[in-house]
């Protein structure tokens, strides 16, 4: 009986320690994250993931999604973080639909700023406020048009709703036109090559102002757009089901200047995306060493 039962012991007891092993292995080397098409976040979303899984071993999902089914995918667990969660300020409604079922992780950069962003031709032109924006001239040379980004953007829903109210800009004639990030550099690139008149709804960090002579136009009337930062937001029970993957994104940081040498390096490449990341991970081992978590 002896010489029967303990072979069938052995092979319960080593399938069930695999079965436990690849559990926990399938458990703490997978990450699925999800990101909005926005210069900063794309690039280091991509850096996060060539970290992962050049120096931590990781199997990394990226996906890409407008800032609203980014926040409810997050909540209802299908992905594990959102990468660019903007508070107090352009995300605050988000947050407040979907806080429940979430978990801030931290902030990865301190200092947004978000508004009306013009070239430097039309603020040598007198155009410096958003107020300036309603002369009938202004109007006639910018078509009526203010170049905005995704519809379900922060930015878009505070330009919409609030901004173009408050400032009489619907009034003036203006509509606000949704594209996409890449969509509305490529309309900065055609205008400024020009000096055509050009409005945009811009936040920093950004790399239009590596590549652009820009400015804010200043808030003259009531100000509605703050500073504020750029936070990680995780599913609820990340922090459990996954530590380590939750440490290493509560521990990024980077400042302006290492944000925007990435976004443009990544820009000026030939490769793709994730690649150019890698590329500039292996030359800037300082700026992430950090975020891998102690043993």
């Amino acid at each position: 009986m002896k010489t029967i039962r303990f072979p069938a012991l052995v092979a319960l007891t080593f399938v069930a320690v695999s079965a436990l092993l690849v559990g926990c292995a399938e458990e703490t080397s997978v990450a699925s994250l999800v990101y909005v098409n926005w210069e900063e976040g794309v690039a280091y979303t991509h850096l996060a993931s060539t970290v992962l899984e050049d120096e931590m071993g990781y199997e990394v999902t990226l996906t890409a999604a407008d800032v609203g089914p980014a926040y409810a995918s997050v909540a209802a667990g299908d992905q594990d973080a959102f990468m660019e969660s903007w508070l107090p300020t352009l995300h605050e409604n988000y947050m407040e639909e979907f806080g429940d079922q979430l978990v801030d992780l931290g902030v990865i950069y301190e200092g947004t700023q978000s508004g009306l962003v013009v070239p430097q031709y039309m603020i040598d032109d007198g155009v410096t406020t958003i107020s300036d924006l309603t002369d009938p001239d202004i109007v006639e040379r910018l078509e009526g048009r203010i170049t905005g980004i995704d519809a379900g953007a922060g930015i878009m829903i505070t330009t919409g709703e609030e901004v173009i109210p408050a400032y009489g800009l619907d009034e003036a004639g203006y509509t606000l036109v949704p594209s996409s990030g890449p969509a509305m550099m490529a309309s900065l690139d055609d205008a400024t090559s020009q000096e055509n008149y050009i409005v945009v709804t811009g936040w920093r960090p950004h790399s239009m102002f590596g590549f652009y002579d820009l400015a804010f136009l200043e808030q003259d009337q009531e100000e509605i757009w703050g500073t504020g930062n750029i936070h990680i937001i995780g599913r609820e029970n990340l922090r459990d089901e996954r530590p380590e993957l939750a440490q290493f994104l509560s521990n990024m940081r980077m400042t302006n200047d290492e944000i925007s040498d990435l976004m443009v390096f990544i820009r000026e490449s030939d490769v793709d995306t994730l690649d150019a990341a890698r590329e500039w991970k292996d030359n800037n081992e300082d700026v992430w060493s950090d975020w891998i978590p102690a043993d």
